[in-house]
Parts: structure tokens; sequence; C-alpha cells
């Protein structure tokens, strides 16, 4: 199968959705599969490709997480993915690059699968200051994704949280949940330099029986930093042996390291500030356990590769993410900071024999995941979403009667795949002018009228006086 996977940001940026796609093309490759990655690039100036990466040229917006948006047409592009031929196009975001995947779905006549893996509701504040304008664009966004889902053959998405927001966006189509993956071979701490962890533990200040938990990500809002500062601030006291390690940078990274002052909670709270992905593993390894308060993840790219380093989670309670986690297998839950400190002395008490029995329990849960695993899942999506489009495009050449049969012959697929949506009718309310606004109108309408005379009027008397060599009213 030849897969055109769309993308605005890609290798050597990294975020949760380039190790996504990097995982997924790894994973199609090794099955045999045949893979093009198309993404947006703010360094080319014109469209290039190197090997099987199609490089578009783009702005750099730094206010959306400083990500590359691409215009979604160009006819280098499309000759591009035209000449590859592709199978199916997968789209995996929703600018300049997703919108472009989607029109050359369309011209090219091949199904169109849309994977979203971030709920933009979470994230408005970056672009809209005020509550109203946020309403408006939100609102805007929920129509823009109901048109890129209506137009999508199949959908999927890492969590049942995608699903929810698509029901919010008035989508009714089905989600394919698919988990996330991540490199389990990249982050097995027994493959880490020893050395570099402990270096890394020393330059902190963690003492070797100190537990050390660690949350990886950007210094944002979106991620509830101060929730987990101040549930943290409320009970860990220094003489704990509890540490926390806040790996990551980000626009609030210093307003944050400035709280933690302000809560007096520096002494077991440590921020390393930016990472570069290829460093993160060593870090990971200087850890013994994962903690988030955040509410906007899909599926957490960064607690999956903590898992795979062998760190059981302790994640705040998220009711369409709970699947994610087996109390007491691979993680816990809190709701509060006396929950969660309670949870974090249960694992500091814990004999080392059973805690290193929940690290291998979290590793072998993320292993079980791995980029053959996540190929398999999607190529089902692809095979299904090929019959379906072809399924959709043999009725459009049926005849009338052929249809009618159809129909017959097979209601439920007819409803499912090609019976069309009732489209609500929306009553306009006409507007109720009172009559004073109907003298108004009407005097305005008398004295644009009267100015208009009086224009011509003069217009004609000097057009006369010219003709008669006298000088007009206008010049009197």
């Amino acid at each position: 199968m030849r897969v055109a996977l769309f993308t605005e940001v890609y290798l050597p940026a990294v975020n949760g959705v380039v190790t996504h796609i990097k995982t997924l093309k790894e994973g199609l490759e090794l099955l045999g599969h045949k893979v093009l990655i198309v993404a947006a690039d703010s360094n080319v100036k014109k469209t290039q490709t190197s090997e099987d990466i199609v490089y578009c040229p783009a702005i750099k917006l730094e206010k959306l997480y400083g990500y590359d948006v691409a215009s979604p047409i160009s006819a280098d592009r499309l000759k591009v993915i035209k000449d590859f031929h592709p199978d199916v196009i997968h789209i995996h975001n929703e600018f300049g690059i997703g919108l472009s995947g989607a029109i050359m779905a369309k011209l090219l006549k091949v199904p169109l699968v849309y994977t979203m893996h971030t709920m933009y509701d979470d994230y408005v504040y970056y672009v809209a200051n005020n509550e109203h304008f946020r309403e408006i664009v939100t609102s805007a966004s929920h129509k823009y994704a109901k048109i890129l889902a209506t137009a999508a053959t199949a959908i999927t998405g890492p969590s049942k949280k995608v699903e929810d927001y698509f029901r919010r966006c008035g989508v009714d189509k089905p989600v394919t949940i698919i988990p996330n993956s991540v490199e389990v071979d990249v982050f097995d701490r027994e493959s880490v330099d020893k050395a570099k962890t402990a270096e890394i533990r020393k330059s902190f200040g963690f003492d070797e029986n100190d537990l050390v938990f660690c949350f990886c990500g950007r210094m944002g809002q979106e991620k509830n930093i101060e929730t987990l500062l101040d549930f943290w601030a409320k009970n860990v006291k220094p003489d704990d042996g509890i540490k926390l390690l806040l790996i990551g940078g980000g626009p609030q990274l210093e307003e944050f390291t400035e709280y933690a002052q302000k809560l007096g909670v520096s002494d077991t709270v440590k921020f390393s500030g930016r990472v570069e992905h290829i460093d993160i593993p060593p870090y990971y390894a200087a850890c013994d356990c994962y903690i988030t308060a955040s509410l906007t993840e899909c599926h957490s790219i960064s607690m999956m590769e903590g898992m795979a380093t062998g760190m059981p989670v302790l994640t705040i309670w998220d009711e369409l993410n709970a699947d994610q986690i087996e109390e007491g297998v691979n993680g816990f839950f809190f709701h509060d900071a006396d929950e969660m400190y309670n949870v974090m002395k249960k694992l500091r008490e814990l004999p080392k024999e059973e805690l290193q029995k929940l690290q291998k329990q979290a590793r072998d849960t993320i292993v079980a995941s791995g980029a053959q695993t996540i190929a398999e899942h999607l190529l089902k999506v692809y095979e299904q979403a090929i019959h379906d489009y072809d399924e959709k495009q043999m009725y459009k050449e049926l005849n009338h009667s052929e249809k009618k049969a159809y129909q017959e012959e097979n209601p439920e697929l007819y409803a499912l795949l090609i019976k069309p949506k009732p489209r609500r009718r929306v009553k306009v309310k006409a507007k109720r002018v009172t009559s004073e606004e109907k003298a108004q109108k009407k005097k305005a309408i008398k004295s644009l009228r009267a100015r208009k005379i009086a224009a011509r009027a003069i217009s004609k008397n000097h057009k006369n006086a010219k003709r008669d060599g006298k000088p007009s009213n206008k010049n009197k």
C-alpha cells in the first residue's frame, strides 16, 4: 500500500504528533508498505523532495507553538503527490498542510483518513484574549473540524476525548481509537548510560535514596503546572525524601520557576529548562515515577515514554483517559492534593522489589504498543476506508433504478456510507422595524434625493456657463 502522511510539523522538530508519525512510518515500512511524508518547512522557498519527505514552503507562526504553516494550494505539491499515486491520504493536522491533504484526496479520488491529535478548545487562549473572542474562535474551530471530518472517509484519534470532541462539533461518524506508541528501544532504562543518569541526579541535588517524580512537557498554561505545584506545596516536606523534576521549556518556564519559589518548594522542585528529545532518556532514567496534572492530553507521548523507561504514572483523574492507566498495575490516579501525597508516600515506603515490579509492569504496558502494532491497527483503518470509498464511488455510477435496488438490498450499508444527512432548516426571523426607524429612513432617502437634484442642477448650470462663455453661479 502507498500512504501519504500530511503534517504541519515533522523532524527535526519534536512533539507528540511528530513522534506518532515517525513511529507510524517506521511500522508501515517494516510491514513492506511505501510511505511519503508531506510537511511544512519555513526554511525552504519552493517545494523540495528529499527521499521520502516533501518539504513545503511555509511561514512560521511564533504565537502558535512556532508551527510552520503552508498554503493549502500548491501545483508543485499536487504534482509530487500525483506522481506518488497514493492509495490513501492521511492528515494529522488541521492547518494548511492538513487542508491541502483533504483537497488532494478529493482531486485524486482517493480516500482521506483524518487523525485528530489536539484538543483545540484547550488552546484557544493562545489566540483569543477575552471570553467573547474565545467563544467565537471555539465555534469557528468546531465548524472547521466538522468540514474536515465530513470530507474524511475515516476518522481516528488516540483517546475517547477525540470522539467526545467530534460529537460536540456535530460529527456523528464513527471514530476509531488507536493509542499512541513510542520508541521502546530508545526509552529503555537498561540501555541508558548509568554514569550520565547519576550525573543528572547529582546536578539537581537528588539524594540516592530520594524518590524522584518527573513531568516532561511544554511549560505552558495548558499543562496545568500551577495545580501540580499547588498540590505539591500543600503537603510535601523536604524531609519526605520526595522530589520533583519538571523537564521542558516554554513560554511560562520563568513564571513557574518564580511561582515555585513563592510557594517555598524550590528545595524539592527543580526545573531542567529545555532538553532536546534525543537527550531525554537519561533524564527519565534519573527519575523513578512520572507525574502529571494535565487535563488537555489525548494520549500523552511524554507519559508513555516515561512508562517505557519503567516509570509508573501518578496522574490526575481524567474520565475520558481513565483506560490508559490500570490502577495499581502501571500507575495511580489522584483527585486532590491529599490523595496525590498519600500515593507518593505509599510509593516512597514500598520495598525496593515492589517498586521495581511496578516499574517493569509500566514498561510492559508500552512494549505491547510498538511501531508495528500501531501500523497494523491503522492498516485495518486504511483497508476499510478504501473499501468504503470504492463503495461510494460505485454507487454514484449507478442509474436511478440500480440505486433504488442497492438501497433495498443494502439498507445498513447505505445508511452508514451513502445516505445524505438531512440538512437543518434555520428559520430567519425578520427584524421588526419601528415607526421611528421608518421615519428616519424616509427622511434620509428624501435628503439624499435632494442632494442629488442639487448636484445635477449645479453640474447643468456649470456646463451651460462654459458653453455660453459666462461664469457659472458656482464662481460668482
